[in-house]
């Protein structure tokens, strides 16, 4: 085995090391962390960068051009849904009343989601015929 096959292969595993060490830690935050926001922020950030860490390891390793596409295609989709999913969860947690106001700094939701004739910093109805997002 060259040279550089062999800086290729020990580069990988320590590209899959730090990404799974990267996902533990997400995992741990989302263990410890005390809100809802906290929480899905600590379930997308870490896992994101810890999943295309591992990806860029194996490709290291693979060096296939197959895999190598298949493992572009997994990394481009965990970028696209990711946040969507992080944003759809912390939606929902606001609109269900399970997120401590006080506590953000920005609330660029309540003005949008606040009924005509109704006190803002109420909160959104809990109307869940509403059709509203």
């Amino acid at each position: 085995m060259s040279a550089w096959l062999q800086i290729a292969d020990t580069a990988g595993a320590v590209l899959v090391f730090l990404g799974a060490a990267i996902c533990l830690l997400g995992v741990v935050g989302m263990v410890k962390l005390p809100d809802v926001l906290s929480r899905s922020h600590a379930a997308t950030k870490p896992q994101t960068l810890g999943l295309l860490l591992v990806l860029a390891g194996v490709a290291l390793r693979l060096r296939g051009g197959m895999d190598l596409a298949t493992l572009a295609l997994i990394g481009f989709f965990q970028l696209m849904t990711g946040p969507v999913a992080a944003h759809l969860v912390a939606r929902s947690a606001y609109r269900t009343g399970q997120i401590e106001r006080g506590e953000l700094l920005f609330d660029d939701l309540d003005a949008q989601l606040t009924q005509p004739g109704q006190e803002p910093g109420a909160g959104p109805e809990q109307d869940a015929g509403s059709g509203r997002s």
